[in-house]
């Protein structure tokens, strides 16, 4: 997409900025490529796993897969066309009209398993081109993306499966069409067969930036700057990126923007510290930080040169495992609106200030110097020093402990080798894992992950799995054509830098069976065109497995409809499975970017609940067109819930059911006898019709075993009404004074 590919142009400047870069490579020498900046080309680490890495030369072959090939382009210019590129005779060649774009794609004859093109431009190459990958001619993969290529003799390493494959020339580096002596692709035959293993471990790919304490300042700092200009305000581009801190101290000042991960590499937070300061701001936005979306801070301290720390974000931007040895401000430098956050398991000694922020919640953590500023859905539970409960007035809610929680795995150096760590599930949870201690866990070389790059099938991604690996995505999209299965017990799929999965067929994205233990952490489900059943599905329909000894978790899981691209799903998260925690999601229909329309990015529920002693903890759910969330199963127990009602339904009668106007943001199923949560809101802002009304915010049984505590309804401006809070309780929300309405506690 657009802006999405900046950065890559700026990595052939910069690529000396992390240490170590490879294991042939000094960050004296950098680590620039000899012909262009590919994708593949940015700064990564030495230190990979035992295991070998799947794109070694070894495991590509020497055959030319696409020789004599049937060939086809976009253009031809006089007789050179594009059967002359893939003859094997260096004096023909295809050449197309000079424009853009251009293409040139081979048909293979059968899906293979892709692992390097080679490419012999004439005099009139192509600057910016990326290569793709098809199984069917028509939805392609990206495999690699070069941009101020130079022409030439070029090799790319790329890692990914297809019938097809497509050069597609986006910038042309003369004032001529594209013309190719010979287009070369070869397949992972030379050392491997299909039925061979798939090795674990590898390197963690272009777009993961590893420091270490030697690596010179103002080249980390450069690094950050390039990627913060690129990702600012780029919200749905496809720049996927993560920065990784080995132990030490850095004096940098690190901007996170849109789709970018800020990560200490330390078995403690306090084993690195960015002594400038971690900031997210809203400049971009004029000070209005409620699209500050995707981005996270996680298993470091910061220690703000100025006294604090600012991270003024919304939606799907958690801060976990952060000291902040300072003032941490939730607000934006121009105190414009925030929309809501989360952290946990971490340490602030000096104040949190969220003056603008409508909402939060803070959960397992200790703040020091205390919480000010409070608006409308301050949520707390197992928090040191956290403001008692005070709602309605000031909107606080404060639970002592939390519940049954595990925290978010993590990657980190173990020794000189990379690992993920997977913290143990706890009960009664209070302040930080690592305050005054070690967080209790397992260790898991990163040799038992299967690292997967974009481009990747579900295919492989799957064979991988059923090895017994467990999968890391690193950084980029991954358009897939099938369902990522996940049917080991323990096993952790793990995303890098808002690792994004596009389900391309219409099928769901991913699949966790009824198994104990699995863990789902740091992935965003980006709805492709052809509507899917759901994103992510936990456990099947009907599960009645116990796994409260060992329970599934979600953690940071990201969902969007709409935004990027035109999206649709019938339900995004679907949890089936028993005693599943779910740690953190934004489940969005969008409200806003491209694709969006009540026909167009159409989405029933952004979250259901079918299984038994679910807990749900930091829950955002937004813009669905019928139940945001519909919770069916028993004793279910939620801490925080945050929702907007959908902006666009056309007119009330669009918008209606059984006899009830509107559909309430959070619904617990009439047959359900025991539920209970605390600190819910829901907002209205309904732009295609000021009229409509939602009779209820809230709908749960007249039960004494469900039981609801501090909600509130909002009408934003007062463009649109809520009637009541909870079923028929509560005053009306309404006016453009957007005063909420409050229940405290129902029944």
């Amino acid at each position: 997409m657009r802006a999405g590919r900046v950065w890559l142009a700026a990595a052939a400047v910069a690529a000396c900025v992390a240490a170590p870069l490879t294991a042939a490579a000094s960050p004296a020498a950098g680590g620039v490529p000899s012909s262009g900046a590919a994708s593949g080309a940015g700064p990564t680490t030495a230190r990979t796993a035992s295991g070998p890495d799947r794109a070694a030369a070894a495991a590509c072959g020497t055959t030319n897969a696409a020789l004599g090939r049937t060939a086809t382009a976009s253009s031809t210019e006089g007789p050179f066309g594009a059967a002359s590129a893939v003859d094997g005779n260096a004096g023909t060649r295809w050449s197309s009209e000079a424009a853009d774009p251009q293409w040139i794609r081979v048909d293979l004859g059968s899906v293979q398993d892709l692992c390097r093109v080679e490419l012999a431009w004439e005099t009139a190459y192509g600057k910016d081109f990326r290569i793709e990958a098809s199984d069917d001619g028509t939805t392609w993969r990206t495999l690699k993306t070069v941009t101020n290529g130079t022409g030439g003799n070029q090799s790319l390493d790329v890692a990914g499966s297809g019938r097809y494959v497509r050069l597609t020339g986006t910038g042309r580096g003369t004032g001529y069409g594209y013309s190719l002596w010979e287009l070369r692709v070869f397949t992972g035959d030379g050392g491997t067969t299909p039925g061979d293993p798939i090795p674990g471990g590898g390197d963690l790919g272009p777009n993961v930036q590893v420091f270490g304490p030697d690596t010179p300042v103002d080249q980390i700092q450069a690094a950050v700057d390039a990627v913060y200009d690129q990702q600012e305000s780029d919200q749905f581009g496809d720049g996927r990126h993560q920065f990784l801190f080995e132990p030490g101290t850095y004096p940098v000042h690190v901007n996170s923007g849109f789709h970018t991960s800020i990560s200490g590499l330390g078995a403690r937070p306090d084993d690195v510290n960015i002594t400038g300061g971690v900031w997210a701001d809203a400049e971009w936005f004029e000070g209005n930080a409620t699209q500050n979306f995707w981005r996270s801070v996680e298993n470091l301290a910061v220690t703000p040169s100025g006294g604090d720390m600012r991270w003024a974000v919304s939606q799907a931007a958690p801060m976990r495992r952060v000291h902040v040895k300072g003032n941490l401000m939730l607000h934006s430098s121009r105190y414009g609106w925030a929309s809501g956050g989360y952290i946990a398991d971490s340490v602030v000694d000096g104040q949190v200030r969220a003056w603008t922020q409508q909402q939060w919640y803070t959960r397992d953590s200790t703040l020091t110097g205390g919480w000010a500023g409070t608006l409308w859905n301050m949520v707390f539970s197992g928090v040191e020093n956290a403001p008692p409960t005070s709602f309605p007035e000031p909107a606080v809610t404060t639970l002592d402990t939390t519940g049954t929680i595990r925290e978010k795995p993590y990657l980190y150096l173990d020794g000189d080798d990379y690992a993920v760590f997977v913290p143990s599930a706890r009960s009664g949870t209070r302040g930080a894992t690592w305050d005054g201690g070690t967080t209790s866990g397992t260790s898991i070389p990163l040799d038992q992950f299967y690292v997967a790059r974009p481009g990747d099938s579900a295919a492989r991604i799957n064979q991988a799995l059923d090895q017994g690996l467990n999968l890391l995505l690193t950084p980029g999209i991954y358009e897939t054509e099938g369902t990522i299965e996940v049917d080991r017990a323990d096993t952790v799929v793990l995303g890098l830098g808002y690792a994004t999965i596009v389900p391309t067929a219409g099928q769901t994205a991913m699949r966790v069976g009824d198994v104990d233990g699995v863990r789902v952490a740091g992935v965003l489900f980006d709805a492709g065109a052809a509507e899917s059943p759901s994103m992510l599905t936990v456990g099947t329909e009907g599960s009645t497995a116990d796994h409260a000894d060992d329970p599934i978790s979600l953690h940071d899981v990201f969902v969007r409809v709409g935004g990027a691209h035109a999206g649709r799903v019938d339900q995004a998260i679907v949890v089936n499975a028993d005693d599943t925690i779910v740690d953190h999601i934004w489940s969005w229909r969008g409200d806003h970017g491209d694709g969006i329309g009540w026909d167009v990015n159409t989405a029933r529920n952004g979250l259901v609940v079918n299984g038994n002693d679910v807990d749900g903890y930091g829950l955002f759910v937004e813009h669905y067109q019928e139940y945001n969330t519909l919770w069916n199963g028993e004793r279910g127990r939620t801490i925080f819930y945050q929702n907007e009602l959908p902006y666009d339904p056309p007119n009330q009668a669009a918008w209606n059911h059984d006899g009830i106007r509107g559909w309430a943001a959070y619904k617990v199923a009439d047959h359900v006898t025991q539920h209970e949560a605390w600190g819910l809101g829901s907002y209205c802002v309904f732009t295609s019709d000021a009229s409509i009304t939602s009779d209820n915010g809230f709908e749960v049984p007249v039960t004494p075993g469900v039981r609801m505590h501090s909600l509130l309804t909002v009408s934003l401006g007062g463009v649109g009404t809520y009637e009541h809070v909870i079923n028929g309780v509560g005053p009306r929300a309404s006016g453009t004074e957007t005063i909420p309405a409050k229940v405290v506690s129902y029944p």
